[in-house]
C-alpha cells in the first residue's frame, strides 16, 4: 500500500525546487544587467573635461609645474582615475604641505598649500655627541624645501649614531618653529638617554678556561666602576662579530681545532639601558701533533732537506699558526733553490684515540700564474710605495696565495689602517692575476700627557708626541719630555723602518737627562746621540748595530761637605765615543705556544773612538713567561747582568758604571745598594758588574670582579752591584771601599690595575738580605695617565 501523503509531499518538493530555481536565474539576470547600466552610466559620470583650472595657494612653484604634475590638458577628456593619480603624483612631489582638487563643472579648482623653505637648522639637547658630528648625518639644508619625510630620515640616522655609541634609548623629535614669508626653523629634538652597558658577559659551554679568562680575550668587557670613562663596557652591536673571532682563534690557537661558537646571544635588560651578553661555546678536546711530515712525488724536490725545515715536532700543541708558518718556510725554502710554482698543501689525519693530529704537507707544483699588476685605492695620506713594500711579490713574479695573504697580514700590522683588504681577481690573460688593496686609513698620531710618582722621585709631568706615519711616508717621528722634582729628561727620535727599501730600520736620536737626587751627592747631566741600524736575522731574532756619542757631566750637590775622593776624580765633563750591537731574540706571545715564550738580549759597547772613555760593557737578559692553571696565572723569571771592563790604563767612571734601579731590584732606592764610601757623604758610587734575579707571579684576585681591571703580584728579586778600578774612597782617598759582591734580596706584594686612563701598580716590599747602609724603599707607586 502506498501512502498517499508522502506522494504528495514528494511532488510538492520537486515544484518547488523547480520554482527555486527559475527565480534564481531570473534574479543572475537583473542583477547583470543592472551592473552594465550603472556602469555605463559610471563611466559617463567619471569623464571630465576642464576648460579652465584655476590653481590657488602657490607661490614659488610654476602654473606649468603644478598642470604638468596632475597631468590635466585644457578640453582633454580625462577620466576619475587619471585625475586622482595626478592628485597623487602632486602629493608624493614633496613641494606641498596640502593638496585639494575641486571639480566645478568645465572648471578645476586646484588648491595648495607650499612646504616652508628652511630658516635654520638646529639640534638641541646633545651632550655626548658634538653638533658638528651630527650635521654631517643631516641631509636637509637651509633655504631649502622643508620636507617631513626627508627630516624624519635624518632623525633616523642621528637616532642610529647614538645606539652605535651604546645609547639604544635615544630618541630624537624633529620639531618645525614657523616664521614669516613661510619658513620654518628645523629642530631636532634630542634626548640621549643612559649607556646601554654589557652589564653581565658571561659563557655557557667552557671546561678549560674560566669566564674570567675568556672575558680578557673579548674586546668588550663587563661595566665596571669606571663606567663612566670606559668605553669598551658600552654594547656596540658590531663589535659582537670581532669578539667571536678573537674567542675562535683564542681557542684554535690553543689546539681546540673542534671549537664551535655556537651562538652569541645580547639580551637587552627592561629599561634598555643594560645588556646580558652569552656566548654559547662548545670548546672540544685539546689537540696536540702527531707525526709531522714533508711528502713529494716532485724529482726535484730533496724530501729530507725539507723535513729539517720544520720546526714543529710531535707532542707540540696544534695550531693553525704553526701550519701557516711552516707552509711559509717550506715553500720560501723551494723559492730559495729556483723552484718556483711549489706549494705545499697540509693534509690533517685526525687520531681521536690519543687526540693528536698527523700532518702531511704534501709539496706540488701550483698553478702556473703571475701577478699581472697590484692596485691600491684608499690611501689618501699613505704613499703607495709604504703600502707596496709589504709585497715579497711584484708585478711579473708567480702568484703564491698564501703570500698574498701574509701581505694582508703586515699591512694591517703597520697600524695605519683601520681596515685592509687584499684580494686577487683575474688578469687580462688566462695565466694572470690582478691583486687590488683596499685600505681605509685612520689617524697614526698621538699626543700624550703623562702624570707620574714615586716615593723617591716624587711627582713628575710628561709630554710626548708621536707619529708612527710621518707625511705618509711610513717613517716614525717622536717626541718626549719628562720632568719631576729630582730628574728631568726629554729625546727626540727618527726612524725609518725601511732603509733603502729593504727591511732595515734606520734611526737617528738625541737625549739629554738631569738629575738632581737628595739620595746621591753629586748631580749628573748627560747629553749626547745615538744612530743605527736594526734588521731581522731570523724568524723572531734582531740585531740592531749603531753609534753612540755622550757627553756627562758630574757636580757636587749643593750642601755635600765631603766627596769621595773617587768621585773627586769623575768630577766635570768626560765625553764618550762608542758603538754597540745589541741582539734580541723572543718568542713571547708568538711561538708554538702562545701561552709561553722566552726574550733573550745580548749587547756590547765599545768606547773609545775618541772621547775620553775607553771600555768595553756588555749586557745580557733572558727572560721566560708561562701561563698556568688555564692561563689564570702568569709566571716570569728574568736573569740580567751586566760587566764593564776599563782599557788604556783608564778607570772607570760614574757615567758607565752600572747602578740599581728598579728595573734591576725592588725593595731599594735607586744606588740605594753596592759599593759605598762610608768615609765621604755616604754616596753611592755604582760597581763594574752587576747580576740580577727576578721572579714574579700575577695571578686574578678572586673576591674582585675582572672588569675592576685588578690583579695582584707577588715577587722576589735578587741583584748586586760590585767592582771598582779605585776603591781609594774619603777626602784623602785613604780608606779602601768593600767593592765585593753581596747578593741583596727582597720580597713584595704588589697591586696591579689596569684602567683606561693607565697603568697603575703598587708595590710593597721589604728587604730581606742587605747591608746597614743600604737603602731600602718599601714602596712605590707608578702612574701613567695618557689623554
Amino acid at each position: 500500500m502506498v501512502d498517499d501523503g508522502k506522494v504528495l509531499d514528494g511532488v510538492g518538493r520537486g515544484q518547488m525546487a523547480s520554482i527555486r530555481n527559475t527565480l534564481s536565474t531570473l534574479r543572475i539576470a537583473l542583477i547583470g544587467l543592472a551592473l552594465v547600466l550603472l556602469g555605463a552610466v559610471a563611466a559617463e559620470a567619471q569623464t571630465f573635461r576642464f576648460n579652465t583650472v584655476d590653481i590657488q595657494g602657490n607661490q614659488r612653484i610654476e602654473d606649468a609645474t603644478i598642470l604638468q604634475q596632475l597631468g590635466v590638458a585644457r578640453g582633454a577628456a580625462i577620466s576619475a582615475g587619471q585625475l586622482n593619480d595626478g592628485f597623487q603624483r602632486l602629493q608624493a612631489s614633496g613641494l606641498f604641505e596640502t593638496v585639494e582638487i575641486v571639480p566645478q563643472g568645465g572648471s578645476l579648482l586646484v588648491i595648495v598649500q607650499e612646504y616652508p623653505t628652511i630658516n635654520r637648522i638646529s639640534i638641541e639637547g646633545n651632550r655626548r655627541i658634538d653638533d658638528d658630528d651630527l650635521r654631517t648625518l643631516v641631509t636637509s639644508q637651509p633655504r631649502r624645501v622643508y620636507n617631513p619625510a626627508v627630516a624624519e630620515r635624518d632623525a633616523a640616522s642621528i637616532t642610529e649614531a647614538y645606539s652605535q655609541a651604546g645609547r639604544l634609548s635615544a630618541t630624537v623629535q624633529p620639531k618645525i618653529i614657523r616664521r614669516s614669508d613661510n619658513r620654518v626653523d628645523l629642530v631636532f629634538e634630542v634626548s640621549e638617554g643612559r649607556v646601554s652597558e654589557v652589564e653581565r658577559l658571561s659563557f655557557v659551554g667552557n671546561r678549560a678556561y674560566s669566564d674570567r679568562r675568556l672575558r680578557r680575550v673579548l674586546e668588550t668587557t663587563q661595566a665596571g666602576i669606571f663606567r663612566a670613562l670606559i668605553g669598551s663596557d658600552t654594547f656596540v652591536a658590531d663589535r659582537i662579530a670581532f669578539d667571536s673571532q678573537l674567542l675562535r682563534d683564542f681557542y684554535l690557537s690553543r689546539g681546540y681545532a673542534d671549537f664551535q661558537l655556537l651562538s652569541a646571544t645580547p639580551e637587552l635588560a627592561p629599561g634598555r639601558d643594560a645588556y646580558f651578553l652569552t656566548f654559547r661555546i662548545q670548546e672540544g678536546q685539546q689537540f696536540r701533533f702527531g707525526q709531522v711530515n714533508a711528502v713529494s712525488d716532485l724529482p726535484q724536490i730533496n724530501v729530507p732537506e725539507y723535513q729539517d725545515a720544520i720546526r714543529v715536532g710531535r707532542g707540540d700543541i696544534f695550531s693553525p699558526q704553526a701550519i701557516e708558518r711552516t707552509i711559509e718556510r717550506l715553500e720560501l725554502l723551494a723559492t730559495r733553490q729556483g723552484l718556483t710554482f711549489i706549494r705545499a698543501v697540509p693534509q690533517i689525519t685526525r687520531n681521536d684515540r690519543d687526540l693528536t693530529l698527523d700532518v702531511d704537507f704534501v709539496l706540488e707544483r701550483g698553478d702556473r700564474l703571475f701577478v699581472e699588476r697590484i692596485d691600491i685605492e684608499g690611501n689618501a695620506t699613505t704613499l703607495d710605495r709604504v703600502i707596496r713594500r709589504q709585497f715579497d711579490t711584484v708585478e711579473g713574479d708567480p702568484f703564491n696565495p698564501r703570500e698574498i695573504r701574509a701581505t694582508a697580514e703586515r699591512i694591517r700590522a703597520l697600524g695605519y689602517f683601520s681596515q685592509a683588504d687584499v684580494t686577487a681577481r683575474e688578469g687580462t690573460g688566462p695565466e694572470q692575476v690582478i691583486v687590488d688593496v683596499d685600505v681605509e686609513e685612520q689617524p697614526t698620531g698621538s699626543l700624550g700627557f703623562g702624570l707620574n710618582y714615586s716615593e723617591q722621585s716624587g711627582a713628575g709631568v710628561s709630554l710626548s708626541f708621536s707619529e708612527t706615519n710621518f707625511l705618509g711616508r711610513g717613517q716614525v717621528f717622536s717626541f718626549a719630555f719628562d720632568t719631576g722634582s729630582t730628574s728631568s729628561s726629554s729625546n727626540l727620535t727618527f726612524v725609518e723602518p725601511f732603509f733603502l727599501n729593504r727591511d732595515l730600520a734606520l734611526s737617528f736620536s738625541i737625549f739629554y737627562t738631569e738629575t738632581d737626587s737628595a739620595s746621591l751627592t753629586f748631580n749628573t747631566r748627560t747629553a749626547g746621540f745615538r744612530t743605527g741600524l736594526e734588521f731581522p736575522v731570523g724568524e723572531f731574532s734582531r740585531l740592531f748595530v749603531g753609534y753612540t756619542y755622550t757627553d756627562d757631566k758630574l757636580s757636587p750637590r749643593s750642601g755635600t761637605t765631603v766627596l769621595s775622593d773617587i768621585l773627586v776624580q769623575d768630577l766635570g765633563s768626560t765625553t764618550t765615543s762608542s758603538v754597540l750591537y745589541n741582539y734580541s731574540y723572543s718568542t713571547i706571545g708568538r711561538g708554538l705556544d702562545p701561552s709561553r715564550g722566552i726574550r733573550a738580549q745580548f749587547g756590547q759597547e765599545f768606547a773609545g773612538l775618541g772621547g775620553d772613555a775607553e771600555f768595553v760593557k756588555n749586557t745580557f737578559e733572558l727572560t721566560g713567561q708561562a701561563a698556568v692553571r688555564n692561563e689564570e696565572i702568569v709566571l716570569a723569571a728574568t736573569l740580567e747582568g751586566g760587566a764593564l771592563v776599563s782599557g788604556g790604563g783608564t778607570n772607570s767612571t760614574q757615567g758607565n758604571r752600572f747602578f740599581n734601579n728598579q728595573s734591576i731590584i725592588r725593595g731599594f732606592e735607586s744606588g740605594g745598594i753596592g759599593p759605598r764610601d762610608l768615609n765621604a757623604s755616604n754616596g753611592a758610587l755604582g760597581g763594574n758588574y752587576f747580576v740580577a734575579a727576578r721572579f714574579e707571579a700575577q695571578f686574578p684576585l678572586g673576591f674582585i670582579p675582572e672588569e675592576y681591571g685588578l690583579s695582584g703580584a707577588a715577587f722576589v728579586d735578587m741583584a748586586s752591584v760590585w767592582g771598582l778600578d779605585n776603591v781609594n774612597g774619603g777626602p784623602a782617598g785613604a780608606n779602601p771601599v768593600d767593592d765585593s759582591f753581596f747578593l741583596n734580596s727582597a720580597v713584595g706584594v704588589g697591586l696591579l690595575w689596569d684602567t683606561q686612563i693607565g697603568p697603575l701598580r703598587f708595590n710593597f716590599t721589604r728587604a730581606i738580605n742587605k747591608r746597614t747602609y743600604d737603602r731600602e724603599q718599601t714602596f712605590d707607586l707608578t702612574i701613567q695617565t695618557r689623554f
